[in-house]
């Protein structure tokens, strides 16, 4: 599957992206505005640049670029996820989008659950955490962790038929709205887990070590 890679301009876990570049994953990386310049700390030349660079505070030369004006109805980021998806990519991993602002850390956590509604598969990398997503009918598998959290969060008003196997507490067949702290802190117990739901979409937050 072809993967592309956004950078925001909120808090960049440049380690995770260094790992993931070097085995090759990304197919296409868009700096999103200020991402321009975590991307330049690492000296990683991103394949295009969009936004309206106001995070950024220069408009960067040399580079693929998408300029929009800064009274808009879309967010960079959300631009930016358009991007991907005209480009018809299967995987996009967001860095930046989490941390700081918490508008803009609601928004993204927002934004992304459309795009997976609309058949993409979006995985959100913060300095502390992994946030995936996943729409039903469908399940997202999950490798052995000796120890860690995850919590598992409804995006729509109400998921309906999720259950969680391998973990240390187990749901079958729940409901889970977007009002209770249902799904918060379950535990890894060191070996693959599961977690799926029927309708309905879910954030999954997977604490990073």
């Amino acid at each position: 599957m072809s993967c592309c890679a956004l950078v925001g301009a909120s808090d960049f876990n440049s380690e995770h992206f260094m790992e993931l570049d070097a085995q090759g994953q990304f197919d296409y990386v868009i700096a999103v505005d200020g991402g321009f310049a975590h991307l330049e700390s690492i000296g990683r030349k991103a394949d295009m640049a969009l936004g309206d660079f106001d995070s950024l505070g220069y408009t960067p030369k040399g580079i693929r670029m998408a300029k929009f004006s800064s009274k808009k109805d879309k967010s960079d980021m959300e631009l930016a996820l358009d991007r991907a998806k005209a480009q018809r990519f299967d995987v996009v991993y967001v860095y930046g989008a989490l941390g700081g602002r918490l508008d803009h850390t609601m928004a993204n956590l927002q934004l992304m659950a459309k795009f997976c509604e609309q058949g993409m598969y979006v995985n959100a990398v913060g300095m502390n955490e992994l946030v995936m997503y996943v729409t039903g009918p469908d399940m997202l598998e999950l490798p052995a962790y000796d120890d860690g959290t995850v919590s598992v969060f409804s995006l729509s008003d109400q998921s309906t038929g999720v259950f969680e196997r391998g973990l240390l507490y187990e749901l079958d067949d729940a409901v889970i709205t977007n009002r209770t702290s249902l799904g918060l802190s379950n535990e890894f117990v060191g070996e693959p887990s599961v977690v799926g739901v029927e309708s309905g979409t879910l954030a999954v937050m997977v604490a990073l070590s």
